[in-house]
């Protein structure tokens, strides 16, 4: 347990060591004392041992008879994980059983190792979470100017990064390493700890957000997954869910703010065309079932017993990101967040090439924004599943302005006019929700665009951004890059920009 600590949060090895004494930190000989905010234990990895004891860190009320009600510092034994829930039991101080259901896995934490000792030195560690996440919980009114936390960011070439909240936005800090394993932000001084570095800082001035406050207050999470409710039980009757507001509409569906069962929000997709093969329709639907991934649109159900069909997915809160851009949240999203949400939906597209699955519509109407601005790529699920290089399509309802050359004159559609419809997306996302081909009618673009027109470098776009676009644009599909070399990319460009933006 002891090498499993020092590995898992290396910021604990002085504290463990005197836990261990059973020396209190400020009588530990040679070390003045210890002043510390409050702390949270850091997150662990999932244990294999038998009768590892996790703690509830906020309260849950149940949706459904297979979830599981709890209150703030109820005690679990956790018996299955899977995905976001687990499957846990309930238990009081002396083991006893209260109850047993599901439980999302985001509200808990593990209570193992000695929470007594450990757990007040680190509330400040968040565990792996993404700048957006970090910026959503550090920018709500509970937290002052200061407040702050260490998060080990999701991008594998970064490590751990210090988000403090100054003013109106969120400041990024990179903590590296230098060749004896001491962390440092600015050249000097360096530490050996994570403790030291918060410590020194939260009575010296960090440059650009002076010294640290308290620690960032977690925001409790939304549970939304319905998948360990409704198992392999796609079909569900349209009695069971309830509309609300219209979201959104096109030339194909409409979709609505709606619930499961008056108690679960989703959305709900209705197919408008009548005359969609109901065979092809399932068969498609069936592919989408194994397509899961952080950054795509998870479906939980299909209603298909009598047209119009329903799609049921999850619910995205702040609507599509053509809508967020536009918006006055969107509006104030910076240089490197706009980045961010790119590469997050290459990251999402970069699964579906490993799939063999084409989108055929990828633009920013079609890619939804969550809490955390998590941006999830939807509509995929009506592409095709393909084994040869292209599908031809004699579908003419073609969105010209962000499909490739091929795709219009021949119907050709694959991973690599997806990947040209990308880069119309980033054309959209550093513009804010602009429009692409300003001017220009739907023929004047499929003109331009075949005699080697493209799109100027938009206002205030980074060079290697516009870089990426050009290549997207490629004239000859096989010369653009893959998903998953873009997503890289904009992972490695954005990298330098979390020092301190």
């Amino acid at each position: 347990m002891d090498g499993c600590m020092r590995r898992v949060c290396p910021c604990l090895v002085k504290l463990w060591d005197r836990g261990k004494k059973d020396v209190p930190a400020g009588d530990d000989p040679g070390e003045g004392e210890v002043v510390a905010p409050p702390r949270k234990t850091p997150p662990l990895p999932p244990a294999k041992e038998k009768g590892s004891i996790y703690v509830a860190l906020w309260a849950f009320e149940a949706r459904h008879e297979e979830e599981l009600s709890f209150e703030t510092g109820d005690m679990f034994n956790v018996l299955s994980r899977d995905g976001d829930w687990w499957k846990a039991r309930k238990i009081d101080t002396n083991g006893r059983v209260l109850g047993t259901g599901f439980v999302p896995n985001n509200y808990l934490e593990r209570a193992d190792v000695s929470v007594e000792s450990v757990g007040f030195f680190c509330r400040w560690y968040f565990g792996t979470m993404n700048r957006f996440e970090a910026q959503e919980n550090l920018m709500s009114p509970d937290n002052d100017n200061g407040a702050f936390l260490i998060r080990e960011s999701d991008r594998d070439t970064v490590g751990y990064v210090l988000s403090v909240k100054s003013s109106t936005r969120v400041k990024h800090f990179k903590v590296m390493k230098d060749d004896s394993e001491q962390f440092h932000i600015e050249p000097s001084p360096h530490f050996s700890t994570l403790l030291d570095l918060v410590e020194h800082y939260s009575n010296y001035s960090l440059s650009g957000v002076g010294r640290l406050g308290k620690p960032c207050k977690r925001k409790k999470p939304e549970p939304t997954d319905l998948n360990h409710l409704i198992k392999d039980e796609w079909e569900l009757p349209k009695e069971e869910f309830s509309l609300e507001e219209e979201l959104g509409s096109g030339f194909f569906a409409e979709v609505y703010r709606g619930r499961w069962k008056s108690n679960i929000n989703v959305a709900i997709k209705i197919i408008k065309n009548s005359e969609l093969n109901h065979q092809e329709f399932v068969r498609e639907v069936e592919m989408l079932k194994r397509l899961r991934h952080r950054h795509l649109i998870s479906l939980f159900a299909v209603c298909t017993e009598s047209p119009p069909y329903y799609i049921v997915t999850e619910l995205m809160e702040k609507g599509s990101l053509l809508q967020f851009l536009r918006g006055p949240e969107g509006q104030h999203q910076d240089i490197v967040s706009l980045v961010d949400m790119g590469a997050q939906v290459a990251d999402g597209m970069s699964y579906l090439e490993e799939n063999n699955c084409i989108h055929r519509d990828l633009a920013a109407r079609n890619v939804l924004v969550g809490e955390g601005y998590i941006c999830k790529v939807a509509d995929f699920g009506l592409g095709r599943i393909i084994k040869e290089p292209f599908y031809v399509s004699e579908d003419k309802k073609i969105p010209y302005k962000w499909s490739a050359p091929e795709a219009i004159s021949h119907g050709k559609f694959s991973s690599k006019s997806d990947v040209w419809s990308f880069g119309v997306l980033l054309y959209e996302i550093i513009t804010f929700g602009g429009n692409p081909y300003p001017g220009f009618t739907l023929k004047e673009v499929f003109e331009q665009v075949k005699d080697g027109y493209r799109m100027p470098c938009p206002t205030k776009c980074p060079e290697f951004l516009y870089k990426i676009m050009m290549e997207c644009w490629s004239a000859e599909p096989e010369n653009r890059p893959t998903f998953k070399l873009l997503k890289d990319r904009m992972d490695t460009c954005i990298t330098p920009y979390e020092d301190n933006n």
